[in-house]
């Protein structure tokens, strides 16, 4: 039997989770409250990175965790996210689906993160999303 399809992983249906940190880790202080988001969060942060701008990772923790009124957000479970979201991407583009259907992963990671050598995808075509987009706004 198969695993699971990047896509499936990607809609499994999970809470977020507010863990108050009784050490300090990730960047994240003893005593504060860390986000551990959700990977449908990260690939609707994703989504919603305007077309030809860009976010890092570390923006969309912050960003997350702002909304969440937490201190920071898990940089392993996103980091995590991040990829799970990209290989639901990668598999949708295998399957005939356009570029402009898919999680624009490329927004929010470059040819030269470990995440992006990890996928199975030439780097370089990461980058030439990022600069296809750049071009056309």
């Amino acid at each position: 039997m198969a695993g699971k399809t990047a896509r499936e992983k990607l809609a499994a249906k999970k809470q977020i989770k507010k863990v108050v940190l009784e050490k300090s880790w990730g960047g994240i202080k003893a005593g504060d409250t860390m986000l551990v988001a959700t990977p449908l969060m990260v690939d609707a942060y994703v989504r919603d990175i305007p077309h030809g701008e860009t976010k890092t990772i570390p923006d969309m923790r912050h960003d997350l965790a702002a909304r969440e009124a937490c201190s920071g957000t898990c940089p392993m479970s996103t980091s995590i996210f991040v990829r799970m979201v990209a290989e639901a991407a990668l598999e949708a583009l295998e399957d005939g689906k356009p570029v402009s259907e898919v999680s624009p992963f490329w927004r929010l990671v470059t040819g030269d993160d470990k995440i992006t050598k990890r996928l199975n995808v030439d780097p370089a075509w990461v980058d030439e999303q990022r600069a296809l987009e750049a071009r056309s706004t």
